[in-house]
């Protein structure tokens, strides 16, 4: 193993008339983006191309912008990069960033520059120092979500969540964002918007289309490692070399051992540390959690197994809350499905035209059946927020409408023509979309599918769940045609004996991370409990909980674990109107954090 770079104090501070509206068209740009996110996350989405039409959705239905704006006299690219951390004051002298020069072959380290790796690192500092408590590290999703950015926009409520006497810090995996070299599988924007401009659509919108899909996949990852090559980081990509980033962040912030709060894919990261150096664990929150062994060893199906149940809690809710709070009501929920099932294949056979407008689209738009299924996927991932206004849409389309869903799809801000687009050094984005399908793939096994091979697979996600099987082939699509295989690839074992157990968070029914995959994981580490929240959708930040951010509260500040069996209520349920309870301090935080744009689902494509 690697020796560490020498160790900073443990608690240093050193620190220096309206145009048409052109947004749709040029927003159809974003390859492997979504909803995440999120999967993003995953996870993200989640789940990826970053700042996705649905990550646009959510932001608008939240009201959620980033807060914090890099001052223009100041740039990542003004920071040295060191073998130690070495801070200065950044993003309105709000934060404290640096830049750490770590191997980018933590098994074989070199000197040699282009065999090195610089970490973009962000630290919100402590506010209650008579009892400081050390740094708690955050990961945000993905793969290749920007923790720069994550911390930047949400930073401030999480630590008032875990406690003010914590430091919070975050950083930008390699290859994502303001660290050095980028995943980037086109040599320009320019290529990269072009190449996406030729999305053909969920993989069974049409007879055939399942034959293009791989086609695409194949052709897009021979490019990605072909312009690639040259950086040699495709080979250090897995999450093996991010956790091992990630104990070298914590010794050069003067800590032994590690404090976590990982979501979505960051469970995944935060998983792999524990497993490799369950020693160093000393607090550990995973929320939305990844089967990390589905994700390493097996065919990752697994993953659907909540997720017609979320979709079951649309048409439930819907019919519960009755014709006046949702537009597409009906006498049952049965009903309900039928009646989305229907309006799904009239627009098979017939897209929905959006004529040309002043205020927008400028030119005729089609809303296929394909953008549909994705806007179906990228509801699932936030209920109490996307539910009514998915509601209203499927009512206008219903009625041959499709005003409601170019509003909600639309970018907020116009993309540039594409000749204009300038790639500075990235100061604050959501995440790196080529990264996404980089690390996954890195960690799974090589998939050596033939095209046959893949229909039938395509059919299997579509059993295991008919809202949203099809939308999400895109994990596997993502490893179609990879040839590149990671230096270091962790396999296991996924278990350790932590020095404190872990927290496992999940929802009664998520639609990519289902609670099995949190007890399934919960499994191999002794001592850890899951803590499930009531409610729908990615990650508990999908519905406020104060009931779940106190326990999360008092197991940062004293490593107080919940009862086995312990469920939440959210603070409020789909259709309702979402306010936190007066007074209740623990809400109105988990409220504010849930509005958040978290970006986990984008891994979808709306456009």
């Amino acid at each position: 193993m690697a020796q560490f770079y020498p160790i900073h104090a443990k608690r240093g501070r050193d620190a220096p008339s309206p145009p048409p509206d052109r947004s749709w068209t040029t927003s159809r740009y974003q390859l492997w983006r979504v909803v995440a996110t999120t999967a993003i996350g995953l996870l993200a989405l989640s789940f990826l191309v970053y700042q996705p039409n649905a990550s646009r959705i959510l932001g608008r239905l939240t009201d959620s912008k980033l807060q914090v704006t890099a001052r223009k006299d100041w740039e990542w690219s003004e920071i040295e990069p060191s073998t130690s951390l070495q801070w200065r004051r950044c993003y309105n002298d709000t934060y404290d960033c640096a830049r750490l020069d770590v191997p980018m072959d933590w098994l074989n380290p070199s000197d040699n520059a282009g065999q090195r790796v610089i970490l973009a690192v962000i630290r919100l500092r402590a506010t209650e120092l008579d009892d400081y408590r050390g740094p708690i590290f955050f990961n945000p999703g993905g793969p290749g979500g920007s923790g720069v950015y994550a911390l930047i926009d949400r930073g401030a409520l999480l630590q008032a969540i875990a406690g003010k006497n914590h430091d919070i810090i975050s950083f930008d995996p390699r290859g994502v964002g303001a660290s050095l070299p980028r995943v980037e599988c086109w040599d320009s924007p320019e290529k990269s918007r072009l190449w996406a401009l030729q999305d053909v659509g969920v993989v069974n919108a049409h007879p055939g289309v399942v034959f293009d899909a791989f086609a695409r996949a194949t052709a897009f990852s021979e490019a990605c490692e072909q312009n690639m090559n040259g950086s040699g980081l495709l080979s250090h990509i897995s999450t093996a070399s991010h956790a091992r980033d990630l104990l070298e962040l914590l010794h050069q912030t003067g800590q032994e051992k590690l404090k976590y709060w990982g979501f979505s894919y960051g469970t995944i990261l935060g998983g792999v540390f524990a497993a490799m150096y369950p020693d160093k664990v000393e607090r550990l929150v995973s929320d939305g959690n990844v089967d990390y062994r589905e994700w390493h060893l097996q065919p990752y199906i697994n993953f659907l197994h909540d997720t017609d149940k979320v979709m079951e809690a649309f048409y439930r809710y819907c019919h519960k809350a009755g014709p006046s709070d949702c537009d597409f009501h009906a006498s049952t929920p049965t009903a309900i499905e039928e009646r989305l099932a229907s309006l799904l294949a009239r627009i098979r056979k017939h897209p929905i035209i959006v004529p040309s407008a002043q205020s927008g689209p400028d030119m005729p738009q089609l809303i296929t059946w394909s953008h549909v299924k994705r806007l179906i996927s990228a509801a699932l991932y936030r209920p109490n927020f996307m539910f009514k206004s998915f509601a209203k849409v499927l009512k206008a389309l219903e009625n041959g409408d499709g005003i409601p869903f170019y509003q909600l799809t639309r970018s907020e801000n116009p993309t540039p023509p594409i000749c204009s687009i300038e790639t500075p050094l990235p100061d604050a984005e959501e995440g790196n979309a080529d990264a996404f399908p980089a690390i996954l793939c890195a960690d799974s096994p090589p998939v050596d599918d033939t095209v046959e091979e893949f229909a039938t697979f395509v059919e299997k996600l579509e059993q295991i769940s008919s809202a949203a099987g099809d939308v999400n082939t895109l994990f596997r699509l993502a490893c179609i045609g990879r040839n590149i295989r990671p230096k270091w690839r962790y396999t296991g074992p996924f278990r350790g004996n932590t020095s404190h157990p872990i927290l496992y968070v999940a929802n009664i029914a998520d639609n990519v991370t289902p609670l099995i995959s949190a007890r399934n994981n919960s499994e191999g580490f002794p001592g850890s409990i899951v803590l499930v929240q009531n409610s729908y959708g990615h990650t508990s930040l999908s519905a406020s909980s104060s009931c779940t951010a106190g326990y999360i509260q008092s197991y940062f500040q004293n490593g107080t674990l919940p009862d086995p069996d312990t469920v939440c209520e959210p603070d409020y349920y789909p259709f309702e109107d979402s306010h936190p309870r007066p007074g209740d301090e623990l809400s109105m935080l988990s409220h504010d954090l849930s509005r958040a744009r978290w970006n986990l689902e984008s891994l979808l494509t709306i456009q």
